[in-house]
């Protein structure tokens, strides 16, 4: 019997979509919201209804939604409104069942100072406190996270700016300026315990993830069980995150995340997530446990129906998290249409992204999780890299390229990488010589083809033609003589080619690829990777079309200041205007000194990907 007639899932993406599916299993009505934005997304289709509000992040809109769609309770998801206090009060308050633990929870553990002391009275370790620590020093916002309002400070000389500068982001971030002055762990391991408690007093974990593979206090990959505890670690961990929780009298999911000193072993609360996490799935596929219908039990006011001792771990997981970014670049946000998008059949992926899909700078830049299981470790990695390997996004920039070179990497192989590893730590992009040579081979079988504006077909290219060398316009130009199977100094041998997928072998080694190429258009995902060859005339925000002096939009987004007018005299480096886009903010800088001749956007505009939106003319000597 269903725990709830009907749910309303107040969020969007792949995690309205993952609720959906337990629902789904449990006979419960499901419920979407979406903006104007989202009318057609993957999310809205997967409901049994759905009903659009103004905003992901107006309680009053969503709880009125919840209300006239018949909804007996609200599944928050992650982000968003999951972690707001008023918002489970507005949900109770309407007659509704929050999913979730209690208002007074959420607030009392959302704060890291209040946070602290409710762990130090569970005998929970903490961080030092700055006084009793010598540099270095964090220095981070009581309210808060994803690394708002934080700073490093080595020397004592820069305490004071530190502390201010985190007071103003940790007050526009979350309208609070409080800060906590702690020990700053130089080398660290990310280790986060699920713990789930009930109305019944009952508190149990579900063991611990690492989430240290991360960039500047973003998870990039995680895995479960963490592979680097000692046995006394993994002990300490868990039982004071179950501590932690039955002082506060947690109810529903909740993760207790600690920092691993890899200097001295000891272990420390870092705050507590009161929510589900978007890395929920390692646990679940270690340990066997529907996490959202346990949610839904705790919610309806049932006993956990799991001891402790039922809890057991089988084999290794790993999660990676796709992301529309130019990792390669900055790890600059990315948005467009989607042409083709292909995930692995052979990996669970939670998702909400299509071929011919739009993806814009509106919300976060998350597109999907690929989440592997494996007997241990090292097969859980190898299943990860093919996993990456047949995922494909093409017309759009993702980070799965990254991701897979992470993946397949000695340092992640060997389990090295600490909390700061990425930011100290260079992944190198990866050659594009190979699937150059690949699109080239492509393109000259379409070249024989008489419909050249049809791309793949399902039954492959058809090898009618000139037997000639075909010289084949990319990025550069390239020769294809396809008797002899050469493309410049590469042997290529086709096994397959259907469906957009090209099986070759490239100077002895096989190559697996997602190619679309048509008139103006080459682009192919290898290893995960998008490289786009497309001609150098093509029209579409063609750096070619622009002048040297030329300032463009690295990612799309909205000009947020524009700070010179056309004639304005400019030094070289001299900050032009600021681009937002996805949370981050880029400023864009003249290129040498020289005289502004083109403003291309005002403040407040919304611009495309390569758009010109300043042209520097070259002072003359």
């Amino acid at each position: 019997m269903a725990v709830f007639e009907s749910v309303l899932v107040a969020n969007r993406g792949e995690i309205a979509r993952r609720v959906f599916r337990t629902c789904r299993e449990l006979g419960i009505r499901t419920i979407a919201i979406y903006t104007a934005l989202d009318a057609d997304a993957p999310h809205v289709r997967d409901a049994d209804e759905a009903v659009e509000v103004s905003s992901y992040l107006d309680p009053d809109a969503v709880v009125t939604a919840a209300v006239e769609a018949g909804a007996a309770a609200i599944h928050p998801g992650y982000g968003f409104l999951s972690e707001r206090a008023e918002f489970a009060r507005a949900v109770a308050k309407a007659g509704l069942t929050w999913v979730g633990p209690t208002p007074e929870v959420i607030e009392q553990m959302g704060r890291k100072d209040a946070a602290r002391e409710i762990a130090v009275a569970a005998g929970v370790p903490v961080v030092p406190r700055g006084e009793d620590s010598p540099y270095p020093l964090l220095v981070k916002a009581a309210a808060g996270g994803g690394g708002k309002g934080m700073r490093i400070v080595r020397d004592a000389a820069d305490l004071d700016e530190a502390r201010a500068a985190a007071a103003r982001e940790a007050l526009s971030s979350f309208g609070d300026e409080t800060l906590l002055i702690e020990k700053y762990v130089e080398r660290g391991r990310h280790i986060e315990v699920q713990v789930f408690g009930d109305t019944h007093g009952n508190v149990v974990h579900l063991f611990e993830r690492d989430c240290s593979t991360q960039r500047r206090h973003q998870k990039v990959i995680e895995e479960a069980p963490a592979p680097t505890l000692t046995d006394a670690q993994r002990d300490l961990v868990l039982t004071s995150a179950v501590a932690l929780a039955k002082q506060v009298g947690y109810t529903g999911a909740g993760t207790v995340e600690f920092l691993l000193d890899d200097a001295t072993g000891d272990a420390y609360f870092l705050e507590m997530n009161t929510r589900l996490q978007v890395e929920h799935p390692v646990t679940e596929e270690i340990t066997g446990v529907d996490l959202v219908a346990l949610q839904l039990r705790v919610a309806a006011g049932e006993p956990l129906g799991i001891t402790q001792d039922d809890v057991r771990v089988d084999g290794h997981a790993i999660e990676v998290r796709v992301y529309a970014e130019d990792a390669f670049a900055g790890f600059l946000p990315q948005a467009g249409r989607t042409s083709l998008v292909r995930w692995s059949e052979n990996a669970r992926v939670e998702h909400a992204l299509e071929s011919e899909q739009v993806v814009s700078t509106a919300y976060d830049p998350m597109l999907a999780k690929i989440i592997v299981r494996g007997s241990d470790r090292e097969a859980a990695r190898a299943a990860l890299v093919r996993a990456l390997d047949e995922t494909a996004v093409l017309g759009l920039t993702t980070n799965t390229g990254f991701l897979r070179v992470l993946a397949a990497s000695d340092a992640f192989r060997d389990a090295e990488i600490d909390t700061a590893w990425l930011d100290r730590n260079e992944v190198a992009a990866p050659d594009p010589e190979v699937p150059r040579t690949m699109v080239a081979w492509v393109s000259a079988m379409l070249s024989a083809v008489s419909d050249t504006t049809t791309p793949f077909r399902a039954d492959g290219w058809r090898l009618a033609g000139p037997a000639a060398p075909t010289i084949v316009d990319l990025d550069r130009s390239v020769t294809v003589d396809r008797p002899s199977g050469r493309v410049d100094d590469h042997v290529v041998r086709q096994i397959s080619a259907a469906d957009h997928v090209l099986v070759a072998v490239v100077d002895g080694v096989r190559h697996r690829a997602v190619v679309n190429v048509q008139p103006g258009l080459a682009e192919i995902v290898h290893q995960g990777h998008r490289f786009d060859f497309s001609p150098p005339d093509r029209v579409a925000g063609a750096a070619a079309h622009h002048s040297d002096g030329a300032v463009e939009a690295k990612m799309p987004g909205t000009v947020i200041d524009v700070r010179v007018q056309v004639g304005d005299t400019v030094e070289e480096g001299q900050v032009l205007g600021v681009l937002e886009a996805m949370k981050m903010e880029v400023a864009l800088k003249a290129p040498f000194a020289g005289t502004v001749t083109v403003v291309g956007a005002g403040a407040g505009s919304q611009v495309p990907l390569g758009a010109e939106l300043f042209v520097v003319e070259a002072a003359h000597e």
